[in-house]
This record gives C-alpha cells, structure tokens and sequence, in this order.
C-alpha cells in the first residue's frame, strides 16, 4: 500500500508539470519529501520538479539526501525497478561513470523485470544525454521488441535519429503522436524540424498546439523565441523567453535550447550569446559550455574554443562530443599549418607538401575574385581545415563523427573539408569543393549568416560554374524526370529538400534546383538583384520580401521558376524520348526496336553490349545518343562509354575523340584525365598531357600518375622548375619506378647547375645500380663538379693591399 501511495503521488506530480501547474507539484513533492524519508525516486522527482516551484535549494538538497542514503548502504531498500532506476539516475546527476550505471544498475534493474518499459527508456535516455545515438537507438529499438504502441519508446528513437536519419525521425515521432496526440515532446521535436527546414508557419503551428497542452512548457517558449529572433522581433524573442522562464527564472536549459537551435540555424554569434547567458545562471552547466566551444571552434575564435572543450570534458569525461573534440584537438596540432593574409590553411602533414600551395593559390584566387565580384571586404583571415580522415571532419563540423555526404561545409570564417584521401570511390574535385566553400564564406559573411540554406547553396553552386563549366551540376535525364514529376519543389520551400531527402539522388537534385533557382533570378533579374537580396538579408529582412523587393513577389516568381525548370527540363535533348519503360520492356527486342529514340532503351542496349564485349554492337546506340544529348555527364554518359568500346577496338584515335568530349564536360572524370595523358605521351603530345595531368591533380593530388605526366610533360615543355617540384611531389608518393624519379631530378638539378644533383643521382642508382642513364649523368655531373673545383683554384689570389 505505502509503495502504491508513493507511485500515486509521483504520477500526480509528474501530471501536474505536464499540464504546467507547477506549483501544485511542488506542493505535492515537498507533502512526499516529508512523507517519504527513505525514497530515492520522491527525491530525484523533487530535485526535478522544486526548481519550478521556486525552490531551487530544497531541490539540491534533495540530491544531497539521495547521495546520504546511497552511502547509508542500506541497498536491501532499493532492490525494486523504480528505486533502481532511480537510483542509476541519481549517480550519474553525482558524477558516476555511465557505463558503469548502464551495466551495474539498468542492467540489474532489466534483469529484475524484463517487463519494465521505464528500464528501457532511461538506458535510451542515458545514451542520449552523452550524445551516443548509436547505443541509444539500439536501447530503444530493443524497447520496441517489446513495446511496440509506447509513444515514449517512439519519441526516444525519434531523438536518437535527429543528428543522423530524419526521415526516420520523423516517422518515429508521427508514431509517438500516433499513439499520444498530446505528446509534447515529439510536437516539440518536429516543430525543431520544421524550424531547420524553414518552415516556420508549421513550426509556429505545432509550437501553439503544445501549449494547449502545458501553457507553459518551458521548451515550446524557447523554440517560440528562436522563431522571433529569425523574424528579427526582438520584443516578441524577450516575451518568449520570460514565459519559458516563469516558474523557473535561472533555468540555464532555456537559453541553451535558444542558443542551440540559433547555432543550428548557422547563426553562431547568436547563439554564443545565448550559451554564455546559460552559463551565467549555471556555470556548471556543462552543455552549454560544450556548444559554447563548438560556436566559439565555428567563428574562429579558437583559444577559448578549446579551452571551454577542455573544460567541459573534464567536468564531464562521459559526453561523446566533448570527447571528440579533445581527441581531435591532439590531431589538429600534428597538422601542418600554411598561411598567407587572407587564409589559414591547415592540413595532414603527409598531404600539406603535396598539394598546399596549390590550395593556398586556388583560395587567393577565388577571394580576388569573389570579394569584387561581390562588394565585401572580409575583415579577417579564413580558416580552412582539410581532413584526411572523414571521421575527424565529421567531429569538426558536426561533433560527431558519423556524417557521411559531405564535402566541405562552412560556418561563415572558418571551412571545413574532406581531403581525396578521406573519398571511397571517384574522389570529387578538391577545387570546385573549396571554390564552392570559399562561396559561401562570402554569402554568409555579406548576410550574417541570415540566409535560407537554398539561396546559400545555390549561389555556391552557380558560382563553381561560373568559374569552371566543367564543375557544378547540369541537367541530366534523371533530373528532367525529377523536374517533370513529382519532385520538383517551389522555390519557397528549397530548404527542406536538404534536411531529409528521400534518396541521395534527391539530396544532390536539392543542389541542383537551388543553382537552377539562382540561374533563373540572374537571368530574369540580373546579379545585382541577387547582390541586393544578399545586402537586405544581413540588414534583418525576412527573405521573401528582400526576395520581392529585388524582383516579384514570391508567388509569381515561383510560378515563373517552375516554368522556366520545366522548359529547361523539356528542352533536354529534345530528339530524344525519356519516357520511362517497364523493367520488362527494356529486355524486350522488339519493344527497343519500335522505340529507337528512347534514351533508356539506347543506353540498355550499349550496356548489355558492353558487358558482353560486344565492342561495335555498342557503338551505335552510343553514337545516336550522343549526337542527341552531347552535354551528358558521369560514368554512364554516352562519350565515357564511346571511349571505352573504342578503346576495346583499339581505334585509339576514336577513343581519343571521346576521351576529348568527356573532359571538356566533367571536372571529376579522372580516369578519362588519366588515359588522355597516356594517350598523349604516346604521340608526344605534351601540351595535351600537361592539361590533363593538372586536371587529374585537381581531383586527386595523392596519387602518383598524375604527378608523374606532369612531371614529364612539364620537362618536355621547358618549365624546368615546374618539373623539378613534380618530381620532387611525385617522389613522396612512393611511385612504382622511383629510381626513373630520382634520375629526371637529377638531370633537371644538373641542368640548373644544382650541387643537389649528385645526391639524387646517387639515389637513382641506389634504387638501381645499372641503370645506364643515371651512370652516364653521374660522371656529367662529376666533371662538372671536377671542372668547378679547377676553375676556383686557378684563380688568382686577391691583391692582400685591397682587402
């Protein structure tokens, strides 16, 4: 009876707060307090609750009583589910070792009773709280097993997916709604969802709806008041945030929730703030003080950003975040650091000599560029990082390592990038990445970083074409089907297409509508609209009407928008039919042979030609399919394949003419690059090979072969210092043949008159001892040396009367 009484009270306390009587659960805690002397769980519920009742003191004491009645060794009291929970909650509130309260104590308590949805649920909520959402996910998936219509097992896999997979973040909390339609915490979790997508009417909408349910649910004040800092209504953002702080007035979740969601929202200065106020009501506060490092890492300001990372994982030595941040702090300082006035570039060491000062020189030249091009002067260096592992820059950008997708992303001063070492597969163009991310810098730094991430990346993505044709995105026939169909999305909406895209292809068309959408308003427009937009964003205009003020309102503009996509979309290769057949249908003959015009029946039927060998039996639909669509791009497209079936005919001067279409149409096609360059060397050609080996450097400067062209080629053209440096980069990366390295070094240093010549000879002949060439350069170099020497004895002595 005393232990249903005792649940009685806690269910009536925890409904009181749901509801936002706060004063009455307070009321009903401080009767349990008294009531209850020996219960862990009244007290944790205490420490909990008293805060918003105004009494925040009897609150930390009723930590302390918990920590008095733990070392009371009295554990014969706390051997039931709730007390053990309780108690797991309680130690790590007191600093315990969460693997320990995990496996110790949750564990023992699921043992007890395997039936206990809240054992679940606090393992979910443990992993969660130190940012593991791997081991959280896995909790409440297990919970589900189960439990199988618990709204709260739903919710807790919802936040376990919020950093990674939206998609089923978002159908997980749908199903907690599903199950509870008064589910607070999964409104409020959508509502943050729609805020990132820019959705804030919906936002604004499910926020309301929470608080029909708890008036004064501190959290739903908190996203309230993000929502009126984005409209630049600083009185509504005040108002919002006294509500969330009513009952509890030094409440530090409230500004970390505000500052969290600004940071998010790439409005880190904002946000800093806000975690700074956070720490004032708290200052041990330790995840405010982990986002307040990761704002401080993301403008730049890094002394104080490591500092406050040391600090919070050694207040908190648990927390995932914090600890990738102090592991990556020890990499950072093995990198090597290039500078000039405008950049700080910082790279693996291994990397750094290879290719930094080419990246140095692609940054200085995309700020001379874009800084005019765009009327802004930046007022201090930026910091670029290039990872060579995807896990560290995984840790940099998103504190967590698991981020797969990304190239390079940029919070305003500082950018960050996967090197080509860190790219399975075909790595992408290093140079239109940082030509991209480089953009960016000045679009956020000109609005403030007050900008929808549509507008944000379409005009980084305009700009790499505009610098290079082959870089950036065009169209393709999936993304003319994507178009014409059920894809496309109004401009006014660009930005949730990024947050949870149904397929990658869907993420990387996001990018190409958002480019598109940019085209269109330059073309109809002019760039100085956009320029204008850019200048009325960063002085607080909401971007509909910066958008309508520099061309038509936003209704018309997208209607205007969706016209001009479809006939771009429709004047695709326009002698081609792209409607799409049944699976069926392109394994039948005679349905190919009464659609000869059908891109996918064409390029069916090249394929399974050339999985066959059937070089000429492809050659043909590749031809036609060329001739009809001569911009297509990628692995797939009808020049790439024509080179490889001529290639298999060894009609090298064909293959040579589709090699040609390909490279001067794709800027990360590096195996076409690659055999362009041995074709070439073949004839002599090496004006040519000296093109594709600096186009395959840009895509990936980490492997021999293209040093090697260049090296060659540069040697052949005369740029005898160019060759040298070549050969030198190609000599780090190990190449199959280095004695053949080391000797052209050695003949170009000789050449030079370089005493280093000897050394690299010596090396030559040391990788192999009869190679003819070396010996004959070494005895050259030897005279020479002998000569050198004669000359300086032979001359005359100074006259000692002029010294």
């Amino acid at each position: 009876e005393r232990e249903y009484e005792e649940e009685w009270r806690t269910l009536l306390a925890r409904s009181l707060c749901r509801v936002g009587q706060y004063e009455k659960a307070g009321i009903t805690m401080s009767n349990a307090l008294d009531r209850y002397s020996w219960s862990i769980p009244i007290r944790l519920l205490a420490h909990e609750v008293l805060p918003y009742a105004g009494a925040t003191n009897r609150a930390a004491e009723a930590l302390r009583e918990i920590e008095s009645l733990l070392s009371a060794r009295t554990d014969w009291r706390f051997r039931d589910v709730a007390s053990l929970i309780a108690v797991g909650k309680a130690m790590l509130l007191l600093g315990a070792d969460p693997r320990r309260v995990l496996d110790n104590i949750y564990e023992q308590a699921r043992k007890a009773n395997p039936d206990s949805r809240d054992v679940y649920i606090a393992m979910g909520e443990l992993a969660l709280d130190k940012h593991d959402s791997a081991l959280a996910a896995k909790q409440f998936n297990a919970g589900l097993r189960r439990f199988e219509d618990d709204p709260d097992m739903h919710f807790g896999l919802a936040r376990a997916f919020q950093s990674g997979d939206r998609k089923q973040m978002l159908l997980n909390a749908a199903a907690a709604l599903e199950e509870n339609t008064n589910h607070v915490g999964a409104m409020l979790l959508i509502a943050q969802h729609l805020i990132d997508a820019e959705e804030y009417e919906g936002a604004s909408n499910l926020l309301a709806r929470a608080l029909t349910v708890n008036p004064w649910q501190p959290e739903a004040w908190a996203y309230r008041a993000v929502l009126n800092h984005l409209e630049n209504d600083a009185d509504g953002e005040t108002a919002a945030r006294d509500k969330a702080l009513k009952f509890w007035r030094t409440n530090p979740q409230v500004d970390f929730l505000i500052g969290q969601k600004l940071s998010q929202k790439y409005r880190f200065a904002e946000g800093a703030a806000y975690q700074r106020r956070a720490l004032a009501f708290d200052p041990g506060f330790v995840s405010a003080k982990a986002q307040l490092a990761q704002d401080l890492l993301r403008l730049g300001d890094e002394a104080d950003g490591w500092r406050l990372a040391a600090e919070a994982h050694e207040e908190d030595e648990y927390d995932v975040t914090s600890f990738n941040l102090i592991t990556l702090k020890d990499k950072l300082g093995k990198f090597r650091t290039l500078t000039n006035a405008d950049f700080i570039v910082r790279m693996g060491t291994n990397e750094a000599p290879i290719y930094g000062q080419e990246v140095l020189a692609l940054l200085s030249r995309a700020k001379s560029n874009l800084v005019e091009k765009y009327g802004i002067t930046l007022s201090r260096p930026t910091i670029v990082e290039i990872f060579p592992e995807q896990k560290d820059f995984g840790v940099r950008t998103f504190g967590i390592p698991d981020n797969p997708g990304f190239l390079g992303v940029c919070f305003g001063a500082v950018v960050t990038a996967n090197s080509p070492a860190s790219q399975t597969g075909h790595a992408a163009n290093w140079q239109a990445v940082l030509w991209h991310e480089f953009a960016h810098v000045i679009t956020l730094q000109m609005t403030r970083n007050k900008m929808p991430r549509w507008l944000s990346e379409g005009i980084s993505v305009f700009e790499e074409l505009q610098e290079n044709p082959t870089w950036g995105q065009r169209m393709t026939a999936k993304y003319r089907e994507m178009i014409l169909g059920d894809d496309f999305t109004p401009m006014g909406e660009l930005s949730s297409a990024f947050l949870a895209p149904k397929t990658p292809l869907h993420l990387q068309f996001a990018y190409y509508e958002s480019a598109l959408a940019v085209e269109f308003i330059v073309k109809n427009f002019g760039f100085e609209a956009v320029k204008g937009i850019l200048r009325d964003l960063g002085e607080g205009k909401e971007i509909n009407s910066a958008i309508a003020a520099r061309t038509v309102p936003m209704e018309k503009l997208e209607e205007d928008f969706a016209k001009f996509a479809r006939e771009r979309a429709e004047s695709l290769a326009p002698e081609l039919d792209f409607e799409k057949p049944e699976p069926r249908d392109l394994r039948n003959q005679e349905w190919i042979a009464a659609h000869p015009t059908n891109f996918w029946g064409l390029q069916r039927t090249a394929m399974d030609a050339l999985s066959r060998g059937q070089w000429s039996n492809a050659i043909p639909p590749l031809t036609k399919l060329a001739e009809a669509f001569p911009a297509q791009t990628g692995d797939d497209s009808a020049w790439a394949l024509l080179a490889r079936a001529y290639r298999g005919l060894n009609d090298t001067n064909a293959e040579r003419a589709a090699l040609e279409k390909v490279v001067s149409l794709d800027g990360d096609a590096f195996d076409a690059f690659d055999r362009l360059s041995d074709l070439s060397t073949l004839k002599g050609e090496w004006r040519v090979v000296y093109t594709n080996a600096m186009r395959g450097l840009a895509v990936n400067p980490l492997v021999a072969r293209p040093h090697r062209a260049l090296a060659q080629a540069a040697e052949e053209l005369g740029h005898d210092n160019e060759a040298i440096r070549a050969n030198r980069i190609l000599l780090l990366l190990d190449p199959p043949d280095p004695a053949q390295a080391h000797f052209r070094l050695a003949r170009l240093l000789h050449k030079k008159g370089e005493a280093e010549a000897k050394r690299e000879v010596l090396k030559a002949l040391e990788e192999a001892p009869r190679f003819r060439d070396a010996l004959r350069l070494l005895r050259d170099v030897q005279r020479a040396n002998s000569d050198g020497d004669a000359a300086k004895k032979k001359e005359p002595a100074p006259d000692q009367s002029l010294q």
